[in-house]
């Protein structure tokens, strides 16, 4: 969920008025006062200007939006082409999207504890769809037809430009906008769970694309099945597999997460790049290369492919742990600040806790109360994450006194919106908050 606005501390009216001037002299006209700014919680969680939308952002999601529709439009055109009319691609358009919301609810629930900017992520997502979806489908085309089909014949030609060649151009496209992020938005990336986070985005949006063409195809090949075919590419593409390309690209992702958290430039950044993609790379071509040998081959690469899954569920839990790890280490060195309690670290550990505060919030202040605990809580997480890379290194002093002062400043501001909201001794008390809170008015003192 994107964090709401905290209302910043009111401004004190002055205390005493200005001397009158005299008579003879007139009073100098004021200087305009500036107007002032809108505190903005998402810029500083996001470490980025506030109040502005980058137009990076803007022009990129307007390409890949571009993009997108270029490929689904190609798609219609073959609907028309095989002498289907806009049936056949009606009926796959839906079914594309069918399983997409489902998914993308499930990445979000795996980003629960850091969750990414949903810039970040819809931009990913907008480059699986668009950019990486349309630059493959004309490069995977123009190398079966001008490539490996004149040269091996249809049948093989169609195999080694699906084990061989589409594996490297995909994983490829869909890893450029990670190696971007690595490159420009580093200090986002805080971990395993990000770089998967990140992956599975732009996977989803490839897929969604990739399935309208799976789903034509099937529909208007009357001679390889027809609706039956549908029904069966359907199950397995959307119900059955519909995480393979996050799978696949999940493995660049690992490695663009070790990247970020090594030195710029590093050797074993770059070594943990390359063999990243490389793994993705590998799997993908597995996975397509058993897939043409029926039944047998579908069933060894499902084992193969839920054994990745499983090891990449293993991967989120133990970052999870560290994460959490990093809070109980950090946080405590900022009680002197009087923006956290010893309560209020255990709450920050617990996903559980963490939602029983934004619920408790709810009932005793309303949305507002709920969208300042929010803020408090993202904003302490990146604010333990921050000081965990100044430690090793890997975020520069000057950078990191920046972020910690910006940090610092949104779980005031957040604080004193939510005790505007919360009377002192609300009933029930807040459930975490045994000993004292720094977010509940008196707490602090007494802790």
């Amino acid at each position: 969920m994107l964090p709401h606005m905290s209302e910043p501390p009111e401004a004190s009216a002055p205390s005493g008025a200005s001397e009158p001037h005299e008579a003879h002299e007139p009073p100098e006209p004021a200087e305009p006062a500036e107007p002032a700014k809108r505190f903005d919680p998402a810029a500083v969680l996001a470490d980025r200007d506030p109040e502005r939308t980058p137009v990076g952002f803007i022009i990129g999601m307007a390409i890949a939006a571009a993009c997108a529709f270029i490929a689904v439009g190609i798609d219609a055109v073959q609907s028309f082409a095989f002498g289907d009319g806009p049936a056949p691609f009606a009926i796959a358009l839906p079914l594309a999207l069918l399983p997409v919301p489902v998914l993308i609810a499930l990445v979000l629930w795996m980003d629960r504890l850091e969750p990414e900017p949903r810039q970040n992520l819809a931009f990913a997502f907008a480059w699986g769809a668009g950019i990486a979806a349309l630059a493959a489908l004309v490069i995977n085309t123009a190398d079966l037809e001008y490539v490996t089909m004149p040269a091996l014949g249809a049948s093989t030609g169609e195999y080694v430009a699906a084990t061989f060649g589409a594996p490297v151009v995909e994983e490829t496209l869909k890893g450029l906008v990670l190696f971007g992020l690595l490159w420009r938005r580093r200090d986002e990336i805080d971990g395993p769970t990000d770089g998967v986070i990140y992956a599975c985005m732009v996977g989803l949006g490839f897929a969604m694309v990739e399935n309208v063409g799976y789903y034509i195809n099937a529909i208007v090949s009357p001679e390889r099945g027809g609706i039956a075919l549908l029904g069966y590419t359907f199950v397995l593409r959307g119900v059955v597999s519909p995480l393979l390309h996050p799978i696949f690209t999940s493995m660049t992702g690992l490695g663009v997460a070790y990247a970020a958290s090594r030195p710029r430039g590093s050797a074993s950044a770059k070594g943990a790049v390359l063999a990243g993609w490389l793994a993705a790379v590998v799997l993908h071509g597995t996975w397509n290369g058993l897939s043409l040998f029926g039944t047998a081959g579908l069933i060894g690469g499902y084992l193969i492919m839920s054994a990745v899954l499983a090891g990449l569920v293993a991967v989120l839990y133990r970052d999870r742990r560290r994460l959490v790890g990093l809070i109980l280490r950090y946080l405590p060195g900022y009680a002197y600040t009087g923006l956290v309690t010893g309560d209020d670290v255990a709450m920050l550990a617990s996903l559980r806790a963490r939602a029983q505060a934004r619920t408790w919030a709810r009932t005793a202040g309303g949305l507002p109360a709920t969208a300042a605990m929010g803020d408090y809580q993202l904003a302490a997480t990146e604010l333990a994450l921050a000081r965990a890379k100044s430690v090793r290194g890997v975020l520069p002093a000057d950078h990191f006194a920046a972020r910690e002062r910006n940090l610092l400043e949104l779980m005031g501001v957040a604080r004193h919106s939510f005790a505007r909201r919360i009377p002192p001794r609300t009933e029930p008390p807040a459930p975490w908050a045994t000993a004292g809170s720094a977010l509940i008015p008196g707490d602090e003192l007494a802790s």
